[in-house]
């Protein structure tokens, strides 16, 4: 799936020692589908050059508003009037400042101040430069001025120093580019999420768990996001990096057995859609071993066990009415072996949910795709196999326009 597909970016580059990342962010959004046309300042062209940004977007990479390829030699009008969108990564302090007074003075920034079309910057520099307070006077009137602003991360700086200042990685710069360009139908919504399994100790080094790779879950916590909503997401057991971390529009609580996911779900209060998305453990064992259980032979140990807490049924009990809808929506899944749709309709009554989603297990577990069957109290809807994001997107619009 190609999230960009159609668009046409221009690429900024400025000066700093971040515009080596550059080349990697414009290959990372060709893969997505879009048309990346680059446009550099002089000091950006100290760090990469246009040769290999032209070799890597197979576009003119222009540098100078007197370009006399440009038929009318206006590259600061032409440029722009096709772009869906103009990215400059890496931001330097002094492109900020430039941009937030409308000074333009090469064709990049003549290039912002004539645009038609989102302005977003990522800016890479000193952890100083960044907290200085003109820099954030900068970032607050660009920001004022509808300009989007991606970062900067902390971390380890060129210069050997620690902190803010960092620009995002292009795998990230990518991500939230590709979620500016979603509708934002979940615009100050919250959404409440479990993904992934749960684990049931036996022993400190033995458990149960159920299969689960946490990527669908996650996939609509990131869908979620995209669409303007404020996240929180309840992970259990799984190595996946957190969505659109950077954005700041999601909070990730990891937790171990059912009943940690059962204590972080009930603490939240006031959210607008719970996605049920986890495979928690039906079981538990009722007194787990403190130490490991050493093999007699053949002879199996006995366990004993206990129900867990039903997370789903005791969020669809704490379920009002506002204006006519359920608060919050709630949507529960069903992985089944058989039988999907009778099953998954039966567990929808039964927890008294409005909608659930259905899956066949395992084959779905570890990919990346996924098919599913969406049931509420109208009938049920097939979505057919694709990226597990991509039907998050679909699954997103559909609870949108429940709720």
């Amino acid at each position: 799936m190609q999230s960009l597909l159609k668009k046409k970016i221009i690429l900024g580059i400025s000066g700093g020692i971040a515009a080596y990342k550059s080349a990697e962010l414009a290959r990372l959004l060709i893969q997505e589908g879009a048309s990346v046309q680059v446009v550099m300042t002089q000091a950006a062209q100290q760090f990469v050059t246009p040769v290999t940004m032209q070799a890597l977007t197979g576009n003119p990479v222009y540098t100078s508003q007197w370009d006399s390829s440009i038929p009318n030699n206006m590259a600061h009008i032409e440029l722009s009037r096709s772009a869906d969108a103009i990215l400059i990564a890496p931001t330097s302090a002094d492109l900020m400042a430039k941009l937030s007074l409308g000074l333009a003075d090469d064709l990049l920034t003549t290039l912002c101040l004539a645009r038609d079309c989102p302005l977003l910057l990522s800016p890479a520099m000193n952890k100083q430069m960044w907290e200085h307070a003109a820099t954030q006077r900068s970032a607050q009137r660009l920001l004022t001025d509808g300009v989007a602003v991606l970062g900067p991360a902390s971390g380890v700086q060129a210069c050997g120093e620690v902190g803010f200042g960092r620009m995002l990685e292009p795998a990230e710069i990518t991500e939230q580019l590709i979620a500016f360009f979603q509708k934002k139908i979940l615009a100050g919504k919250r959404v409440l999420i479990t993904a992934g399994p749960t684990f049931e100790a036996i022993d400190p080094v033995r458990g149960i768990t159920n299969r689960s790779s946490g990527k669908m879950g996650f996939a609509i916590a990131r869908a979620a996001i995209e669409a303007g909503a404020q996240v929180h997401l309840i992970a259990g057991p799984c190595d996946l990096v957190t969505p659109l971390a950077a954005t700041g529009n999601i909070i990730r609580t990891d937790v171990v057995s059912a009943k940690e996911m059962h204590a972080a779900t009930l603490k939240e209060h006031d959210y607008d859609i719970f996605f049920a998305v986890a495979a928690v453990a039906d079981w538990a064992i009722t007194k787990p071993a403190k130490e490991k259980i050493k093999r007699q032979g053949n002879q199996a140990p006995a366990l004993e066990f206990t129900a867990n807490p039903d997370i789903l049924l005791d969020v669809a009990k704490t379920v009002k009415t506002k204006a006519g809808k359920p608060y919050p929506y709630c949507v529960g899944f069903a992985a089944e072996s058989t039988d999907l749709q009778a099953h998954a309709q039966e567990k929808r009554k039964r927890k008294g949910i409005p909608m659930i989603v259905g899956n066949i297990a395992p084959n779905t577990f570890d990919s990346d795709l996924n098919q599913l069957l969406v049931i509420d109290e109208n009938g049920n809807k097939k979505m057919p196999q694709a990226e597990k994001l991509q039907l998050a997107r679909q699954l997103i619009q559909l609870v949108a326009k429940k709720i």
